[in-house]
């Protein structure tokens, strides 16, 4: 995999402190990848938004998550693979929010999936070691679609010192 630069922050004046500046993309993806609970978004078939929590891994550029697939969010994906994965703190004096809005591609490579399921056990621990076949994650529960989402734009919203909103914007070819 070819390695591409990583994208400029424009911070957005309006909602950033007078001396703030753009937070670095690496931050944003540190926080990214270590984040332990990330909330998906998606749209229902009738137009309603659906918001749930989930365990996610950064890697090759996309968080990548999974789901059953007769769950909501796969079936809201299955209409609609436009979504947002957001992590970050609940405290409102410091840390850093990352918004990443993007398309949620269905990942069904056995060697990435393999690679994706040591991940998610080196991330989560062994109760999260998933069994790779027939193009999904399987446990004695069942079997997971998996997803990547690579980001189209991201958002950073940085509080503690001075408060900073930064967009990123990816190439659509990611």
């Amino acid at each position: 995999m070819t390695h591409t630069p990583d994208p400029a922050g424009e911070l957005d004046a309006r909602y950033s402190g007078k001396a703030a500046r753009p937070t670095p993309w690496a931050r944003a993806r540190r926080e990214l990848e270590s984040a332990g609970v990330y909330w998906l978004s998606t749209v229902r078939p009738d137009g309603r938004p659906h918001v749930t929590p989930l365990i996610a891994v950064w890697r090759d550029g996309a968080l990548h998550f999974c789901t059953g697939p007769e769950e909501r969010k796969a079936r809201n994906l299955a209409d609609n693979p436009q979504c947002t994965l957001t992590t970050g703190t609940n405290d409102l004096n410091k840390g850093l929010d990352v918004v990443v809005e993007g398309r949620a591609d269905r990942v069904g490579d056995e060697a990435l999936l393999a690679d994706l399921a040591d991940d998610f056990a080196a991330k989560y621990g062994e109760v999260w070691r998933f069994e790779v076949r027939d193009g999904a994650f399987h446990q004695e529960g069942g079997s997971a679609l998996v997803f990547g989402v690579a980001p189209v734009t991201a958002f950073g919203f940085e509080r503690g010192g001075v408060a900073a909103q930064t967009r990123w914007r990816f190439s659509a070819t990611v």
